[in-house]
C-alpha cells in the first residue's frame, strides 16, 4: 500500500517552489525523484493536485505527497563477475568493463551492471527506480572504468550532490585523434540533441545544457594525444562530444569519431574512467580510487606509442 505524507508550510517557507519545500522535508530523497513524483501526479495542495515542481507555495498550506510503494524488480539478478575496488555498507566502486552496459533498456534486458549488482548486493539505493537501482552516475557501454553504486538512498543523495556541486572530481583518459599543441585547456559549449542526427548529441547555440570539460595533455606520437580529462559537467557523450568539436575526436568513437581502423586492438571509443575523487557519504573521509586501464587499452597506446 502507497505511503501518504503531509505537511504544513510555515511562515518561513511562503513563496517556496513545491519541489524544494518537499525536498527539504524529505532528504532521505533526491530533488530529481520528487519533481518525477510531482509530474506523476502524487502531490496535492490543498487537496488540489499540483503537477509543476516550481508551483509556489502559500504559508498555511496543507501538502499532500502519495509515496509509491516500491515496485517488484522485474530484473533479474545475473552472477557476473565484477571487478571492485571498493564497498562498504554504504556504497561499492566498480571497475565497469567495456562492453558492458549500466543498466537494462530496450533491447539490453540482460548481461548489465544492475543485473549484476542484484546478484552481488541486497542492498542498493531505490531512489532511481527499479530498473537503475544504485546507479549514481553513468558510463557508456564501450567506456571502461571507475564508478559510484551506492546502497542507501540517504547515500545515493550524498554522493549524487557531490557530483552535482562538483566537490566529487572524476578524471577520465582518452587517446584522441591527431595532435594537439596546448599542453590543456578548457572546452565549454552547451550540449543537446544534433539537430538532424537524433541519435547523436552536439555542441549547440540553442536549447542544450551547459557542459564545461577540463583537458591536459600527458603524451604525444606522430598521429595522437593522450589526454586526461575532468568533468566540471556531466552531460551525455560529453567528453567524446568536446573533442571532436575542437577537432580531436576520441580514437575508435564510432559515433563522433574519424573512419574506424579495421585493425584496433580495442572496439569502441578510446575512453576509461580513471579517477573518481569523493567525501565518504556518512564518515565524511575523502576518498580516492583508480581503475588501472584495461589490457586492450593499454596495447592501443603501446601500438600509438602513447603508453604512460
Amino acid at each position: 500500500m502507497d505511503e501518504t505524507r503531509e505537511f504544513a508550510v510555515e511562515p518561513s517557507q511562503d513563496e517556496k517552489r513545491l519541489d524544494v519545500f518537499l525536498t527539504a522535508c524529505l532528504p532521505e530523497r533526491s530533488r530529481s525523484n520528487i519533481q518525477r513524483l510531482i509530474a506523476d501526479g502524487a502531490v496535492q495542495v490543498n487537496g488540489r493536485t499540483r503537477t509543476k515542481s516550481g508551483y509556489a507555495l502559500s504559508a498555511g498550506d496543507l501538502v499532500f505527497m502519495r509515496i509509491p510503494m516500491p515496485v517488484a524488480a522485474e530484473i533479474k539478478a545475473e552472477s557476473i563477475p565484477l571487478d571492485i575496488l571498493y564497498e562498504d555498507g554504504q556504497l561499492a566502486v566498480i571497475n565497469k568493463a567495456r562492453g558492458m552496459v549500466v543498466h537494462p533498456a530496450a533491447g539490453n534486458r540482460e548481461g548489465t551492471l544492475v543485473n549484476a549488482l542484484l546478484s552481488h548486493c541486497s542492498d542498493l539505493s531505490g531512489i532511481n527506480g527499479v530498473i537503475r537501482p544504485g546507479i549514481v552516475h553513468r558510463l557508456d557501454k564501450d567506456t571502461s572504468g571507475v564508478m559510484l553504486v551506492a546502497k542507501t538512498d540517504k547515500s545515493h543523495v550524498s554522493l549524487a550532490g557531490q557530483i552535482r556541486s562538483h566537490s566529487a572530481k572524476r578524471v577520465y583518459i582518452a587517446l584522441v585523434s591527431g595532435i594537439i599543441s596546448v599542453q590543456g585547456g578548457r572546452i565549454e559549449g552547451a550540449i543537446g540533441r544534433h539537430p538532424v542526427d537524433r541519435k547523436k548529441m552536439s555542441v549547440v547555440t540553442q536549447g542544450g545544457k551547459q557542459a564545461v570539460t577540463h583537458f591536459e595533455v600527458l603524451k604525444r606520437s606522430e598521429n595522437h594525444t593522450l589526454v586526461s580529462c575532468t568533468l566540471e559537467t556531466g552531460r551525455t557523450h560529453q567528453i567524446r562530444v568536446h573533442m571532436a568539436f575542437i577537432g580531436h575526436p576520441v580514437v575508435g568513437d564510432p559515433k563522433y569519431g574519424r573512419s574506424i581502423a579495421k585493425n584496433l586492438p580495442i572496439k569502441g571509443q578510446a575512453l576509461h574512467s580513471w579517477k573518481i575523487f569523493f567525501q565518504h557519504p556518512i564518515s565524511g573521509e575523502e576518498l580516492e580510487f583508480l581503475a588501472p586501464l584495461p589490457a586492450d587499452m593499454q596495447e592501443l597506446l603501446r601500438q600509438t606509442k602513447c603508453s604512460l
